[in-house]
């Protein structure tokens, strides 16, 4: 098969080796407690996260609104993850990102990689606008859609490289590779003479309306966190920019190698808060109390959680816990994920004394991360960093 006129990464193809030598890896314990496609399907066996109303941070009652943040500030401290509702994220546009998700995926594997498809998002002028106008943008909008035939469109040099992502290219066995794609997109303002991509105009408005958003969720969200800390948000606001951080629209492909790689390798993530919305298929799944635990999906709630920075940050109060995706045999799977990031400049640093870690810069995380990625194979994480 020719896979340049196809949508799917030619995942055996590239990582042929791996996957000859996959037997060995069956015997890594990192899969003792992977699920079989019936358990990850089964509703008995999943867990629902903490599930939040966050729209009581805007109740009248005061009480209510404490009570919201206690629960914030427990699940952060106890499982490190939670589910929140009444978002102001409507279920159109939840609906609709999906969908025009697929469509984005779907293109030919040839221009994914090859040929520039997105155009960035200007989330920090979007940030001044009021909120109905992406949407009302959307719903008015007859174009945009990815079903254009318009050649001359695939070829507008938007976007710069290394955003659309897929395998693992430093993976060294099946236990450090990951059966997905994705596009990471970093949400930096662009010149107002930049052009849209007019294959693309309804993801690009969607993604704008959605990570418009969740900027506004994980600032709220960020703010709670620190103030029970004894702080102000003044750390967040100066540092944690819309243009800071990114977006990463993810599929999990149909996977024939289920029981021997994942759809995303065990991780934490290296950043204060990350911001998901998943899809119905499920597959997410976490530590507990040292065991993996599936996560049910809710498609009405969004799922946040801890990252390396809040962990060092909070000097362990807020713990970054281990998550993976497991792969499907039979369907694939779709998430948006925003990071909420600093700038690359800015000092991470305990806020409480003594600290467990020493002091880094975000730059210098990210690089050791990398240098790790790359050296041995996997993430190592906090433990380069321990005072």
């Amino acid at each position: 098969m020719d896979f340049a006129s196809t949508s799917e990464p030619p995942f055996e193809k590239a990582y042929q080796t791996l996957f000859t030598d996959k037997q060995e890896s069956i015997k890594s314990p990192l899969f003792n407690q992977v699920l079989e496609d019936g358990d990850v399907d089964d509703d008995n066996k999943k867990c629902e996260l903490p599930l939040i109303d966050i729209s009581r941070l805007n109740d009248y009652n005061k009480e209510g609104c404490l009570e919201c943040k206690r629960e914030i500030i427990r699940a952060s401290k106890e499982w490190g993850f939670f589910q929140v509702v009444n978002h102001g994220i409507s279920r159109e546009v939840l609906e609709k990102t999906r969908e025009e998700q697929v469509k984005l995926f779907r293109q030919p594997f040839e221009r994914k990689t090859k040929e520039i498809i997105c155009s960035r998002l200007d989330v920090k002028k979007k940030m001044m606008m009021r909120s109905g106008s992406i949407t009302n943008s959307i719903n008015n909008s007859s174009e945009g859609s990815c079903s254009s035939n318009n050649e001359m469109d695939m070829k507008k040099p938007i976007f710069g490289d290394d955003i659309y992502r897929w395998g693992t290219p430093t993976a060294t066995s099946l236990d450090h590779f990951s059966w997905s794609e994705a596009f990471h997109i970093p949400l930096s303002s662009y010149d107002d003479d930049v052009a849209s991509h007019p294959k693309f105009e309804v993801l690009r408005f969607i993604m704008e309306e959605f990570a418009m958003k969740v900027s506004s969720l994980a600032d709220r969200i960020a703010e709670i966190l620190a103030e029970s800390l004894g702080h102000g948000p003044e750390f967040f606001k100066e540092n944690c920019l819309p243009n800071t951080c990114y977006l990463r629209l993810n599929r999990y492909p149909p996977c024939p190698f289920r029981s021997q790689v994942f759809g995303l390798m065990p991780h934490t993530d290296s950043d204060f808060l990350t911001v998901l919305y998943q899809d119905h298929v499920g597959g997410l799944q976490l530590v507990k109390n040292g065991s993996w635990i599936t996560v049910k999906p809710n498609p009405d709630a969004l799922v946040i959680n801890i990252g390396d920075l809040f962990q060092v940050w909070s000097n362990d109060v807020y713990k970054s816990v281990e998550h993976r995706v497991i792969a499907n045999r039979q369907v694939e799977r779709y998430s948006v994920a925003y990071f909420y990031c600093p700038s690359y400049d800015t000092v991470i640093r305990s806020c409480a004394e003594p600290p467990i870690y020493r002091d880094f810069s975000f730059k210098e995380y990210r690089e050791q991360v990398q240098e790790d990625v790359v050296t041995v194979g996997y993430k190592v994480g906090l433990l380069r960093f321990l005072q």
